[in-house]
């Protein structure tokens, strides 16, 4: 790992400029968008026959379009040619966007501001399979989440800001449309200019025809992000998670109104809160994680995001007033920090859900098509948003309060939630041992780069307690599956969890000669797949503290499929709540806390003609070499 700060990558070439067009993008079209849905709120009556909530509505309905006719395209742009040359061109094509809006604003056209909000939308979708496309070829592996939290961060920052401003501006008299004509087209040109700095990265997929057609190709970027099951599911959570967040922010302003009796700045402070969450949120996750890509942090943040918002929905309406109250008036009724504290938390339980999902797309994707998948990511957004309005139209016109809405969608959040995680117990375990990690034990990993990126690999460890699968599952980035003695894998409540986890049951000769040699064939076929096994080759957890001799099954493993061995070895736990020291495994009071453990991993050593003796010392070196033993 790198070590350093997520927020020095601010200041460095290969993401500095990046962050800020990107930032600059998000921040324009909302000062756009939320300018001219004032206009509209003001003076559709004059222009138009339809109410003004029908012409909002439609208009956001136009912004939103183009990511269903155009997403696929924008996909396979991104992965056939160089990402900083497009990311200049769409800038230049939000330039031209501006500067017609600036003249729609000069002659007071709404009708022709609609229209080029369409075309914001489409440049939008342009921009969205770059903006995270590019996030891999420019960061580390050990920098993506803090890169994401960064993007995150900026993004509700600037959907905050440029609302703001937009609402500002086009509020003063005479002159709001000439200044917020100015402010879009020096925005959009301050974001060309971000990008020229932008360094160039080679284009992942440069030989790929081009299939123009929308419905053809939506199809097929959507089969792409299918055949990998835990990409899908990390989509899913995605735009579940935008569906969320289109319901709650949607409905601030009646919610502030009507229940909690304030005016317009208090739905400003409100989504102000809900912003600077989401943001704290993720940029928290790298801190969090340990700068690795821990989708443990997804069922912590979902429980959060359905626990605030369960609170949430519980508040009483305070909205008795005979007047609505500004902020700082508001903030001193009784009962206000209750709901200030839900909304920033839910915000923040946001970000923990979100980034690592984000990341994980970015990681776990293949790299000739990644683009492609995140485009088939931002359809899925729009569908479920699109959803999410319905829905909540529907629910409030059957007569449901605010209150009951928020119940509902909470409710529904667990419920997704809980599909998710049943469907990929990856997510439970990383989630188990995140906990473990930050209660128990305080965990340190030396050379983790000794495991490849790809690649079947054997990784041998020492087995000193009862959680060493979680630590060492929760220290590598790539999903291992390992070899467990078959009386624990059959634990009734556990059985399911550790199947669906991939784990191998092994027993002795003596005791079942059939799962043996079941446990082979899997461990050979998995192998064969190019996955990550893992051994504890001692056969047993060690009663003594000391490493017990390695036992000759793991020759036989490597005989049957000769793969790079990777030796581990775990120190610091001997002693702690899940070793056998002492009374025994879990008898004793888990104390002291904050055990300090090290996780060592020595060289790979080529799995041709290694005996268990030699790989028993390695690791009894890379023990001792630890400092801590045990």
């Amino acid at each position: 790992m790198s070590g350093s700060s997520q927020y020095s990558l601010l200041g460095q070439k290969r993401f500095g400029p990046f962050f800020m067009a990107q930032f600059l993008g998000a921040f324009n079209d909302n000062v756009f968008k939320n300018a001219l849905l004032l206009l509209i709120a003001f003076h559709a009556a004059d222009r138009f026959s339809a109410s003004s909530d029908t012409v909002i509505n439609l208009s956001a309905g136009l912004f939103i379009l183009p990511f269903f006719l155009f997403s696929a395209t924008a996909g396979q742009l991104a992965d056939k040619y160089e990402k900083s040359s497009l990311i200049r061109l769409i800038k230049l094509f939000e330039i031209g966007i501006m500067v017609l809006a600036a003249v729609a604003l000069w002659l007071d056209s709404v009708g022709a501001l609609i229209a080029l909000l369409f075309m914001m939308g489409v440049q939008s979708t342009m921009f969205g399979p770059v903006k995270y496309g590019i996030l891999p070829q420019l960061l580390g592996d050990d920098e993506l989440l803090g890169g994401n939290g960064l993007v995150e961060m900026g993004t509700f920052l600037a959907i905050l800001l440029g609302t703001a401003l937009g609402g500002i501006l086009i509020g003063i008299d005479g002159i709001g449309r000439l200044l917020v004509a100015v402010a879009v087209v020096a925005i959009a040109c301050a974001g060309y200019v971000s990008a020229r700095s932008i360094p160039p990265v080679p284009p992942v997929d440069p030989h790929m025809t081009i299939n123009w057609n929308p419905v053809t190709e939506t199809w097929r970027i959507l089969g792409y992000a299918r055949q990998n099951h835990i990409v899908f599911l990390c989509i899913i959570g995605i735009s579940w998670f935008w569906f969320v967040g289109a319901i709650y922010l949607a409905q601030l302003p009646n919610y502030s109104i009507l229940y909690l009796g304030g005016n317009e700045e208090v739905v400003t402070l409100l989504l102000a809160l809900f912003s600077i969450g989401v943001g704290t949120g993720s940029l928290l996750c790298e801190r969090l994680s340990g700068q690795r890509i821990d989708i443990g942090l997804v069922p912590f943040g979902s429980i959060g995001m359905t626990l605030f918002g369960l609170d949430l929905a519980l508040v009483e309406a305070q909205g008795t007033a005979e007047y609505l109250l500004g902020a700082a008036a508001w903030m001193g009724e009784a009962g206000t920090l209750r709901i200030m504290l839900d909304i920033l938390l839910l915000g923040m339980f946001g970000g923990f859900y979100i980034v690592p999902l984000y990341a994980s797309v970015q990681k776990r994707t293949d790299a000739r098509h990644r683009s492609r998948v995140i485009a088939a990511n931002n359809v899925l957004n729009a569908l479920l948003m699109v959803i999410a309005s319905i829905l909540a139209i529907g629910v409030l016109a059957s007569g449901f309060t605010i209150g009951r809405l928020f119940l509902l969608v909470s409710v529904l959040n667990g419920c997704v939630a809980f599909y998710i995680f049943r469907q990929a117990p990856e997510f439970v375990l990383r989630f188990c041992t995140w906990i473990l990690i930050h209660t128990i034990y305080r965990i340190r990993v030396e050379d983790a780069h000794n495991i490849p990126d790809e690649g079947a690999v054997l990784l041998a460890c020492n087995h000193v307690s009862y959680v060493d699968a979680l630590v060492i599952g929760g220290c590598i980035r790539r999903p291992v599956r390992f070899v467990m003695y078959y009386k624990i894998f059959d634990i009734p409540v556990l059985r399911s969890l550790f199947r669906t986890a991939g784990a191998i049951p092994i027993a002795s000769e003596k005791e079942d000669p059939e799962i043996l040699a079941g446990a082979f064939e899997r461990i050979e076929a998995a192998l064969g797949r190019g996955e990550v096994v893992c051994i504890f080759p001692e056969g047993e957890i060690t009663r003594t503290g000391e490493i017990n001799p390695f036992r000759p099954g793991i020759e036989k493993m490597l005989a049957r499929k000769p793969v790079p061995v990777v030796p581990m070895a775990l120190t610091g736990l001997w002693g702690s709540f899940f070793s056998r020291k002492g009374a025994g495994a879990m008898r004793h009071l888990p104390k002291p806390l904050w055990h300090r453990v090290v996780l060592r991993l020595g060289p790979a050593v080529q799995g041709f003609g290694v005996d268990a003796a030699s790989l028993e010392r390695v690791v009894a070196n890379l023990a001792e070499a630890s400092g801590e033993g045990d």
